[in-house]
C-alpha cells in the first residue's frame, strides 16, 4: 500500500488527509496493564481483586502482563520506530510507595527523552493502592488529599524532564465498574451510593492540578471517556432513559470540570462542601483529553439484566444498553464500529461548551481484534482518524490522537482474552510482534507533516 494511503470499501485508494503542524501523535498504555513485577511495588486493588476467584474471566492477573518492566527499552524502541511523537503511559501509586518505586520511572522517562518521544504520564488509572482502599478509597475525602500529596511527590521528581501530564484516567468507568456495579475493583455494589467515588475523583483531580502548577506544570490535562448517547426509539421513555444515562456518564464528569457545577439534581447528592469542592475541582484546563470507543444506544428498563459489550447492567437501572441497529461491524469485543459518532461527539462538545473548552485531546481509542494481520483495526484506525479530521474541519480545536494501545495487554476483567495493541504480545514468551496496523499508522506518520 501507498505510504499514508488507505483502502476504501470499494479498493480505491485515498489518502488521508494532512492534519495540522505540531499535531500530537501518540500511543497510549496503562501501568496495571503492561508493566508486570508486581512483586516489586506495593499491592493494588487489582491485585485484591483479581486473587478472588471468577473476578475475570480467564483467571489471570496482571503479576507479570508484558514485563514492561523489564522490557521497557524494547518498547521504547517500538514507540522510536513508530514514530510518534509521545507515549501516554501511567505511574502506579502503587510503585511510587514503594521503595525505589521512582527510579523506575526515572529510567522510563530518560528512555523516551533519549528517543525523541515525549512522556505524558497519567498519574492514576485506576490502580489505587490497597492500603489506601482499606481506609476508604475513593469514598473517604482524604483520599483526594493523598493523591494531591502524591502528585507533588512525582512531579518534584519527573517535573524537570516532563512537560505534558494528565491527572486521572476514566473516572466515570472506575465509578461505574468499580464502584456502582463491581465488575472491575474494588468490586464495590453500591449503584447511586457509589456517587460519593464520582466526586472524589473529581476534587482530587483539582487538588493534583494545584500540586502540579505549584510544582511548575504548565500542561495539565485529564483523560474523561465520552461517547454520543443515542435514545432506543423516539418514544418518550427511551428518549428520558438516554438522557439519564448521558448524564450518567458524559455530563456528570464533564459538567464539573468545565462549567464548575454539576449537572441539575446531582450536587446535592454530593458529600462535603460541593459549592467550596467545586471551585477546585473546575481549575483550569490546558486541554481536555477524550477518550472515545463507541456511541451508546439507551432505552427504558426492560425488567432483567442485560450483558452488553462484556458487563451486565442489572435490571434495577433506570435504563438499559441496547444494541445499535444498522449492521454496524463489532469488535471482538462487541462494540460497534462508528467513526461518525466521533464527529458527532467533538462537535457536540464544542456546541454545548463554548469557549469553556480547551483546546482537545483524544488520549485513547482503538479497538479489540485478533491476528498480526490486523486488517481491521487498520480500517478502524483508518475510519476514526478522518472523522476527526472532518471535526477538526467543522472547526473543533484538537490538538493530538493517541492509539489505545501499544502493546496487547491485560483487559481489565477480560483477563488476556482481548487484545487492543498495535503490537502482538506472546504472553507465554513475552515477543513482541507488530502486526500489520503498526506498519499501517507508522506510514501514516510518515506522510504527515
Amino acid at each position: 500500500m501507498i505510504r499514508g494511503m488507505a483502502s476504501d470499501a470499494r479498493g480505491a485508494t485515498n489518502p488521508m488527509p494532512r492534519f495540522p503542524d505540531g499535531f500530537l501523535w501518540g500511543v497510549s498504555t496503562s501501568a496495571h496493564q503492561i508493566e508486570g513485577a508486581a512483586d516489586q511495588r506495593d499491592p493494588s486493588v487489582w491485585d485484591a481483586f483479581t486473587a478472588e476467584p471468577g473476578r475475570v474471566k480467564d483467571n489471570t492477573t496482571a503479576a507479570v502482563a508484558c514485563d514492561h518492566y523489564h522490557r521497557y527499552p524494547e518498547d521504547v524502541a517500538l514507540l522510536r520506530d513508530l514514530g510518534v511523537g509521545a507515549y501516554r503511559f501511567s505511574i502506579s501509586w502503587p510503585r511510587v510507595q514503594s521503595p525505589g518505586g521512582l527510579d523506575f520511572y526515572d529510567r522510563l522517562v530518560d528512555e523516551l527523552t533519549a528517543a525523541g518521544v515525549q512522556p505524558v504520564p497519567t498519574l492514576f488509572h485506576w490502580d489505587l493502592p490497597l492500603s489506601v482502599e482499606t481506609e476508604g478509597g475513593w469514598l473517604r475525602r482524604e483520599t483526594a488529599e493523598r493523591f494531591a500529596e502524591y502528585a507533588a511527590l512525582v512531579a518534584e521528581r519527573l517535573g524537570d524532564r516532563i512537560s505534558k501530564w494528565i491527572t486521572l484516567n476514566e473516572p466515570a468507568e472506575h465509578t461505574l465498574l468499580g464502584h456502582a456495579l463491581g465488575t472491575h475493583a474494588p468490586g464495590k455494589q453500591l449503584m447511586f451510593d457509589a456517587l460519593p467515588a464520582a466526586h472524589h475523583q473529581l476534587l482530587a483531580h483539582g487538588l493534583a492540578v494545584r500540586a502540579l502548577r505549584a510544582a511548575g506544570v504548565t500542561d495539565i490535562g485529564i483523560a474523561n471517556s465520552h461517547g454520543p448517547t443515542w435514545p432506543a426509539s423516539d418514544e418518550a421513555a427511551d428518549v428520558e432513559a438516554a438522557g439519564f444515562y448521558d448524564v450518567l456518564l458524559n455530563q456528570l464528569f464533564a459538567d464539573p470540570l468545565l462549567l464548575g457545577q454539576y449537572p441539575e439534581g446531582l450536587g446535592e447528592l454530593m458529600p462535603g462542601d460541593v459549592a467550596a469542592d467545586l471551585k477546585v475541582i473546575a481549575e483550569p484546563l490546558d486541554w481536555y483529553g477524550i477518550n472515545y470507543y463507541a456511541p451508546t444506544s439507551v432505552g427504558a428498563p426492560q425488567g432483567a439484566d442485560i450483558e452488553f459489550g462484556g458487563y451486565t447492567f442489572p435490571a434495577e437501572l433506570p435504563f438499559s444498553v441496547r444494541e445499535i441497529e444498522g449492521g454496524h461491524p463489532v469488535t471482538d469485543f462487541g462494540w460497534p464500529v462508528i467513526p461518525e459518532a466521533l464527529t458527532e461527539l467533538l462537535t457536540s462538545f464544542r456546541d454545548r461548551y463554548g469557549d469553556r473548552l480547551p483546546p482537545i485531546v483524544i488520549t485513547e481509542n482503538g479497538c479489540s481484534y485478533e491476528g498480526i494481520d490486523d486488517q481491521e483495526r487498520i480500517a478502524f484506525l483508518d475510519g476514526h482518524l478522518r472523522a476527526l479530521h472532518r471535526a477538526l474541519e467543522a472547526g473543533v480545536d484538537v490538538r493530538g490522537y493517541f492509539v489505545w494501545s501499544l502493546l496487547d495487554n491485560f483487559e481489565w476483567a477480560e483477563g488476556y482474552a482481548r487484545r487492543f495493541g498495535l503490537v502482538h504480545v506472546d504472553y507465554e514468551t513475552l515477543k513482541r510482534t507488530p502486526k500489520a496496523s503498526y506498519g499501517w499508522l507508522r506510514d501514516v506518520l510518515r506522510a504527515q507533516p
